[in-house]
């Protein structure tokens, strides 16, 4: 099981990407398969295609971490952000991060938040897109590292949060 993230893109059309890759026939295929037939109010897991009829592959699931609030919220996720994920796990693959045996051996669950507030559909498109190919890519080359973790750890911060000490 390899597991990936990535933030990429501005403001409130930013996007946060979580991955988890791994065999069908494991614990992240038994996971993909119960995510898809047990949806629950505002969340709806759903496969992800690069366009009507033509599912992504490695076959992707799209859970959402931001149950859609408006009309505009509901055409960005499903439409701009489920599009980026696409197009980041097809380059992904185009680029040799997985491998083509990987197509039909693996799945992909890609948890994904797209604020509420997002406005811009090609603005979310190319963060969620960026935001899919850092992850897996990073979760492939078992990123970040131990050595980066305890850099990191004396930055701590995020877009919610500046960090200690910090107004």
């Amino acid at each position: 099981m390899l597991i990936g993230e990535s933030f990429q893109g501005e403001g409130v059309d930013a996007a946060h990407v979580n991955t988890v890759l791994g065999p069908r026939t494991g614990p992240v295929g038994t996971a993909w398969a119960t995510a898809l037939a047990t949806p629950s109010q505002g969340h709806a897991p759903f496969v992800v295609c690069l366009r009507p009829g033509t599912a992504v592959k490695p076959f992707t699931l799209f859970v959402t971490k931001s149950a859609p609030q408006s009309e505009t919220h509901q055409r960005l996720t499903w439409g701009a952000a489920q599009a980026g994920v696409a197009a980041g796990v097809a380059d992904a693959v185009a680029e040799g991060v997985l491998a083509p045996e990987q197509c039909d051996d693996d799945v992909v669950i890609a948890a994904v938040w797209v604020n509420p507030a997002a406005g811009d559909a090609d603005a979310v498109f190319h963060a969620n897109r960026a935001a899919t190919l850092e992850a897996l890519r990073d979760s492939v080359h078992r990123l970040p590292t131990a050595d980066q973790v305890a850099q990191a750890r004396l930055g701590v911060s995020n877009g919610f949060y500046p960090g200690p000490g910090v107004s």
